[in-house]
């Protein structure tokens, strides 16, 4: 009993600790809030994606885009779609192209002036990640990386990336999610609020 609340004790301070980090990211959080209303505004739309955790994370957020993210804001749905497609779009291009082209491919189809790309990475270094941002960059589109660790090569390609510095999958995890939240209600003010 006694050894579960010490580690229990370590673990959500690692967490308090990782989430206090996030205050330091507070002026880019600020102009990547303002940047993507913007878009929105000019009927652009969210597109995001990740790996594994990370997919799940892009699917969660997209869900409370389009429906909503707090039970008592009812709105009309905010335009996102995640690029983790449904399991037949992407064990075909996995298949008939790579791995590599599961985000790319979804993403040259559906992306349009005025979107946003949002990437949720903990390493920042996935093929996938970094063929869709390189693609998103040649197209003009805006991209936003959530990423863990030192952000890994992800950093240098997109417009704007968040890195929560920690070595622990599950602490940078709990970040992301913390971050997308936030984003996502400061968002929803501003579109009310119009």
């Amino acid at each position: 009993m006694l050894e579960i609340k010490k580690s229990l004790q370590k673990q959500l301070n690692e967490n308090i600790k990782s989430h206090e980090d996030i205050l330091k990211m507070s002026n880019e959080i600020s102009k990547i809030i303002k940047k993507i209303h913007d878009k929105l505004i000019k009927n652009g739309k969210i597109l995001l994606c990740g790996n594994g955790g990370s997919a799940a994370d892009a699917q969660h957020l997209a869900a409370e885009f389009l429906i909503r993210l707090r039970p008592n804001i009812n709105r009309n749905p905010i335009p996102a779609i995640t690029l983790t497609q449904d399991t037949s779009t992407l064990t075909a291009c996995g298949n008939d192209y790579s791995f590599d082209d599961i985000f790319l491919r979804p993403f040259q189809a559906l992306a349009k002036k005025n979107d946003v790309l949002i990437c949720i990475s903990t390493s920042g270094n996935s093929k996938n990640i970094l063929k869709v941002l390189k693609e998103a960059k040649k197209m003009g589109i805006y991209s936003v990386c959530f990423l863990g660790k030192n952000g890994g090569k992800a950093k240098k390609i997109a417009n704007k990336s968040l890195i929560v510095s920690s070595n622990n999958t599950a602490r940078i995890q709990e970040c992301h999610i913390f971050i997308g939240h936030f984003i996502m209600e400061k968002i929803e003010q501003k579109i009310i609020g119009r």
